[in-house]
């Protein structure tokens, strides 16, 4: 069991930064790609980045990868997504998600375990 829970959202102005925490326990997660995806108002929920835990080896949505960034802090069991340059249209609550044995980190449905989401608004 993998345990999940984000932070750090919130209201910023378009232009302005944002960094999203994903505290992660329980079992040795090693081997897991760990991924953040969005979800904006009546819109599916979108994969953003997602990084495999041992390697650091990061994986980004194509429109994200320069304004988006995804590290993890190995010694707090905590990822991080670095939102710089925000615009209205990255409002939507977003989610960390574990996956083991992952194949397309894009994809949804590889996804086992997901936090319960953290709000965050692009607004003036």
């Amino acid at each position: 069991q993998v345990h999940l829970v984000e932070s750090g959202g919130g209201v910023v102005q378009p232009g302005g930064s944002l960094r999203l925490a994903c505290l992660v326990s329980g079992r040795d997660f090693d081997d897991y790609m760990m991924g953040w995806f969005r979800q904006a108002p009546g819109r599916e929920r979108e994969f953003v980045t997602a990084l495999l835990w041992r390697s650091l080896m990061p994986y980004y949505a194509e429109s994200l990868n320069e304004r988006f960034a995804i590290s993890r802090d190995n010694t707090k069991n905590t990822m991080y997504l670095e939102m710089n340059n925000l615009k209205p249209e990255d409002t939507a609550v977003y989610y960390c998600a574990a996956a083991l044995d992952c194949v397309d980190s894009r994809r949804l449905n590889e996804y086992d375990y997901w936090g319960q989401g953290t709000q965050v608004t692009v607004s003036s």
